[in-house]
């Protein structure tokens, strides 16, 4: 069967929910955002997967796009065989490494490359075993790259994806980076480890090279789709600046936003970057919530006002195959709520390699201690909330938590200055000290991405911005020009900063040139019509700038660091209370509460500010639990996630189907019946909440009895439970 010949998912769904509410005269039913069922079939590019495997029953997640990774002979093979199954194909495929032996090996042009492994100072070339080494591209090596990736555009998919342009800071000293420093500067190579300039020219060329091989493939792709009038689009699938700058690798992150050919990024964010450890009021631990949350809002603003689109990635696992299965199921839920705080995303890669989460076999966190496969409620809980992941492109969004409208300025050189003679503040401490003592008052603070300020309408929204050099600088003075102008404007800047960066003496624009600035924060005063070290707090038209003398890093390190620095914006934010254009209206919540249409998202905070615990009250459904019990109270208490259904909300008042551990489609609804065909995970627990005036005559399962139906008359709900597979199964209801 060919893709043609079988319609998508959701565009069945469509038809079939068209039908029946025009049967039951009741109309379309709600919904947010744009009618994605009348839109072009791209659009229903919502949840997707990537997996090495061809088709099998428990890696068929039901998404709308099946990622096909690697360009290895079995390529067509495995393509084919998830299109027989409905689904959308995107290949992905390493930029940095992969099982490109027959490159490195003269396999692919009849010269060896093994000089382009990236090679730390003692000569050690960095890699993943069995011959896969992270590459130092050369011009080569991405003509290598677009012949891999033209046998995909061959074979038919529809996007491409071009994971984790990395280039390891301890690395630089190989053959193939002496070459190209000589060819960039123009002066004989350094090794990075000896001055900080030598290591700020060696971060910058490294930042240089995966964009110049990104770019070889994206200019391939397009060659392609004007011979053949396609459309495939070119996506970079790569972790966030704050886990690059933290893990210390170099990538292209915002300017990969800036290449022509390039239709957005996967956030690749989950429990294994979210997990590294921060320091808050001094004390170093995970804050995996927190982090993640922060992890996405980078990658959502290096898309925002730029017309390139993001997914997000969240991995019901994690890489480390050692953590038991609580650890796996708590994490998950941590990153996964911290994603859906960003209202303005709406595409989800639901999970990298399906095979190790329903085959895999990880500890169980009590005894007996031998590794176990997933847990069947754990396996029922993701597919509920992938399948409500589908339905979170909503209209209606407001917050209620503390004050919005803060950002926290981030530059690409954060990885720049992680590595010998002088690194940057292991922790990160720098960017941390600025944005957690806000996150944790629920103010939902966002990093703002230095490089785009200039974008139109890229800082509308933010009322106070924070800025530090210490650990970055701004890669061209363009930027301090937008700043300027949007301070002039009324915004309040707060720059923490001491001055004593090292890397402030690097050959950059603000000391060459005929500029003679010893930071390049005196030239953003200038810019603001300041004096270079004038004192604070200083009117800048309709703004203000506010100069704290202290290394962030120092914040994060003190129990009271982030007390202080919450004062000062405050006050700041009260001085300026009184001026012509709106400002930051300052308030402190224990929590963050976000409404996406029918879901409340939802997040209790630890080293917060104290105070009770909020609870919400009305009828809901919480998404993470798999029995989708209805709760009447919620309590938000420190720590605690939540993904909640309000049944209630005007979005899902037409509905008959609330939620299902499925992908479920409507096939009939009338007056005395009902039906759906579901579809899951081959033999994990399906279930079903649906809305039913009156108690059911019958409930079957493509003729059988379900496991288990739960009818509660003073609610109106039926609650069904039966065993998913991976072909259709039709689930009837007679009244």
């Amino acid at each position: 069967m060919n893709f043609a010949s079988k319609p998508l998912k959701a565009a069945h769904f469509a038809g079939a929910i068209l039908g029946c509410c025009l049967a039951l005269g009741l109309g379309l039913p709600a919904r947010g955002g744009a009618d994605i069922f009348s839109e072009p079939q791209q659009s229903l590019e919502r949840t997707c997967f990537q997996t090495h495997a061809p088709w099998q029953e428990d890696c068929d997640l039901r998404s709308d796009v099946a990622i096909v990774y690697g360009f290895d002979s079995t390529l067509k093979q495995r393509i084919q065989s998830w299109r027989d199954h409905g689904y959308r194909i995107h290949l992905m495929t390493g930029v940095a490494w992969g099982d490109y032996q027959d490159y490195l090996h003269g396999k692919f042009d009849g010269h060896n490359h093994e000089d382009e492994e990236q090679t730390d100072r003692d000569g050690h070339p960095h890699g993943h075993g069995g011959g896969a080494y992270y590459m130092c591209p050369s011009t080569n090596y991405g003509n290598y790259l677009c012949a891999g990736v033209r046998r995909a555009l061959e074979a038919g998919v529809e996007a491409v994806h071009l994971e984790e342009p990395e280039f390891w800071v301890q690395d630089g000293y190989s053959a193939a980076f002496k070459r190209e420093w000589q060819q960039f500067y123009r002066e004989p190579w350094q090794p990075p480890h000896s001055s900080v300039d030598a290591q700020w020219r060696a971060s910058n060329l490294k930042y240089f090279l995966y964009r110049r091989t990104l770019q070889q493939v994206f200019d391939s792709v397009l060659a392609f789709n004007r011979q053949t009038g396609r459309h495939v689009r070119c996506y970079v699938p790569t972790h966030s600046l704050l886990n690059y700058a933290s893990w210390r690798i170099v990538s292209p992150e915002s300017s990969l936003a800036r290449l022509n050919g390039c239709d957005g990024y996967i956030a690749q964010v989950w429990t294994g970057t979210s997990r590294t450890p921060n320091v808050y009021r001094g004390q170093r631990r995970e804050r995996t919530f927190e982090t993640a949350f922060l992890e996405y809002g980078a990658m959502q603003n290096l898309v925002r006002s730029s017309g390139r689109s993001v997914w997000y990635l969240n991995d019901p696992i994690e890489d480390n195959p050692d953590h038991d299965w609580n650890d796996y199921r708590g994490n998950w839920e941590c990153t996964l709520t911290a994603s859906l705080f960003q209202p303005e995303v709406w595409r989800y890669e639901v999970a990298p390699w399906p095979d190790r989460i329903f085959s895999g076999r990880y500890p169980r966190n009590a005894p007996p201690q031998e590794r176990q496969p997933i847990p069947p409620a754990y396996a029922t809980e993701l597919q509920t909330v992938w399948n409500a992941l589908d339905d979170m492109h909503q209209k209606r969004v407001a917050w209620d938590c503390g004050a919005t409208g803060l950002g926290v300025l981030v530059s690409d050189s954060l990885m720049f200055e992680r590595g010998d003679p002088a690194p940057s503040d292991g922790d990160l401490g720098h960017i941390y000290g600025l944005a957690l003592p806000f996150l944790k008052r629920g103010q939902p603070v966002q990093p703002v991405q230095l490089e785009d300020a200039g974008l139109p309408g890229y800082l509308d929204g933010f009322h106070c911005l924070l800025l530090t050099y210490r650990g970055m600088k701004p890669l061209a003075p363009e930027v301090h020009g937008a700043l300027a102008q949007w301070v002039q404007r009324g915004g309040l800047l707060v720059v923490c900063d001491d001055d004593g960066d090292p890397f402030n003496t690097v050959r950059e624009w603000w000391n060459t040139n005929g500029l003679h600035y010893a930071t390049p924060r005196q030239h953003l005063f200038e810019q603001l019509g300041l004096a270079k070290d004038e004192a604070n707090p200083s009117r800048a038209g309709n703004g203000q700038v506010v100069w704290i003398h202290r290394d962030p890093a120092s914040i994060a390190a003190s129990p009271d660091g982030d007390a202080l620095l919450a004062s000062a914006v405050r006050k700041a934010a009260s001085d300026m209370a009184s001026r012509p254009k709106p400002h930051l209206q300052w308030s402190e919540t224990n929590c963050l509460l976000l409404r996406r249409g029918p879901y409340i998202i939802a997040a209790g905070l630890d080293e917060s500010i104290g105070g009770a615990a909020r609870t919400l009250r009305g009828r809901f459904v919480n998404l993470f639990d798999s029995e989708l019990r209805l709760q009447q109270a919620v309590t938000l208490a420190p720590g605690v996630q939540f993904v909640l259904l309000d049944i209630d909300a005007p979005e899902v008042s037409g509905r008959a189907l609330l939620a299902a551990a499925c992908r479920a489609v409507p096939l009939k609804q009338g007056a005395d019946a009902m039906s759906f065909e579901v579809e899951g995970v081959a033999n994990t627990t399906g279930a079903a909440l649906l809305r039913a005036a009156r108690a059911p005559r019958s409930v079957r399962l493509s003729g059988r009895a379900p496991e288990a139906v739960r009818y509660d008359a003073e609610q109106g709900l039926l609650w069904v439970r039966f065993t998913n597979q991976a072909s259709p199964q039709e689930l009837s209801v007679q009244f």
